[in-house]
């Protein structure tokens, strides 16, 4: 079981960065991919970046691509998002979770964590 708490949310005028951090206890976090995904209100959630366990391969949804860098660091157990060129419809509540294998498929997930707001005002 790995218990997973995200920070970093908050209220980021268009253009500006925001980093989000996925904090992992309770379990081998270094045996798991995590992905991020977000979920705007009246919309599915959809994937938005994931990471392999050891780090040294990516995936990114093609809206993020070149603004966003997800790393993580398993010393620390953590997983961070760095957001930058924010735009309006980045909006969304931002979630991170961990699977067996990278991948962009929501239910292939076995553990999620509760979310961060991250508003993006035009």
């Amino acid at each position: 079981q790995v218990h997973l708490v995200e920070s970093g949310g908050g209220l980021v005028q268009a253009g500006g960065s925001l980093r989000l951090s996925c904090a992992a206890s309770g379990g081998t976090f270094r045996r798991y991919a995590i992905g991020w995904f977000r979920q705007a209100p009246g919309k599915e959630r959809e994937f938005v970046a994931a990471i392999n366990w050891i780090g040294d391969s990516t995936y990114y949804a093609d809206p993020v691509k070149g603004r966003f860098t997800i790393s993580r660091d398993n010393a620390k157990n953590t997983v961070n998002l760095q957001m930058n060129s924010l735009k309006p419809e980045d909006t969304a509540v931002y979630y991170c979770a961990a699977s067996n294998f990278m991948t962009r498929v929501p239910t292939e997930y076995m553990y999620w964590g509760q979310g961060t707001q991250v508003t993006v005002s035009s």
